[in-house]
């Protein structure tokens, strides 16, 4: 079988290297165009472009697949299978009809719960306990195709999207070994997604990392989660961005105003009141420094018990 994958992070690399496994000829890659990464604005090739060409797949990158080159480059390595996983763009109904057994693609939720581009984000900033993820018939809708199978898995009480992102990469790989292998015996029949279950979750955007110290604790450090590795939980500290990588949540109530710093010492660490509970931020970062331990950066630094945070100018 003649299988051409689609693929962009380190997230999809998994997935490329399940199906380098299989006794299937990979025919080409596709992958979106490099781009200048960092304050140097150095051009990086993607993951899967990487490892691509570690293997010797040939690799195509179009900043649009959909438009006529990417289809004609499509066309001509004659697919019988197409995979997707994280791959960044949309398919074109004239792309879907290319492999003539349709396009299998590895999602990392449980469908349709977290259609969208930032599932395992959502997951963790709504407080999910459990996710996993889905093997599923592209079709020309945003993650609404007939489900092929799929895999639960735990959400652990302080693990972060970066971390969860890793571990869900290793389970999609695996479940697409099973389905590829199943689905092309005809062993498996697609089930539509019930539309009435489905949430979308959009791309996520840097504005979402700011802290709202009017929610719970609980929300707040599900909100810590949820945003690392990017775009990061912040906050200001007179007046500075105030990173937050690391925290906890407990129940004890303050009556100060949500914001307020409630412990700051090299001894007891950093502690905050919300709109209910208090979070202590155990990591954390000011701008061009290093991320520290909340202690570690108190025994050099005095916050004032009583300091807002989250008040800024402009």
């Amino acid at each position: 079988m003649r299988i051409v994958f689609m693929g962009t992070p380190d997230f999809a690399v998994e997935s490329l290297k399940a199906l380098t496994e299989l006794p299937h000829e990979i025919v080409g890659v596709f992958t979106q165009p490099d781009r200048p990464v960092g304050r140097g604005h150095k051009i990086e090739k993607t993951p899967v472009k990487l490892y691509a060409e570690e293997k010797g797949i040939p690799v195509f990158q179009f900043e649009k697949i959909r438009r006529q080159e990417g289809l004609d480059a499509l066309r001509a390595l004659k697919p019988d299978l197409c995979v997707t996983a994280a791959f960044g763009q949309i398919l074109s109904k004239k792309i879907l009809e290319v492999p003539r057994l349709g396009t299998i693609n590895v999602h990392a939720s449980l469908l349709p719960r977290h259609r969208g581009a930032a599932p395992v984000n959502r997951a963790i900033m709504q407080g999910d306990s459990e996710t996993g993820v889905t093997t599923m018939l592209t079709d020309a809708g945003l993650d609404t195709g007939c489900i092929l199978l799929k895999k639960t898995a735990d959400i652990k009480p302080d693990e972060t999207a970066g971390e969860l992102t890793e571990r869900l990469a290793k389970l999609g790989a695996a479940l697409l070994k099973e389905t590829v292998q199943e689905y092309a015996a005809g062993n498996i029949v697609p089930i539509p997604q019930n539309e009435a279950e489905a949430t979308y979750e959009p791309m996520m955007d840097k504005s979402e990392g700011l802290i709202d110290w009017n929610k719970t604790a609980p929300e707040i450090h599900n909100l810590v989660r949820g945003v690392d590795p990017w775009p990061g939980a912040y906050t200001y500290l007179n007046g500075e961005v105030l990173k937050v990588w690391k925290s906890a949540c407990f129940d004890m109530e303050s009556a100060c105003r949500p914001g307020s710093v409630v412990k700051a010492s090299g001894k007891d660490g950093l502690s905050v009141a919300c709109g209910q509970g208090t979070l202590e931020i155990l990591e954390l970062q000011l701008p061009g420094g290093k991320r520290m331990s909340a202690k570690a950066y108190l025994a050099g630094r005095k916050i004032e018990i009583g300091t807002v945070l989250g008040e800024h100018n402009g």
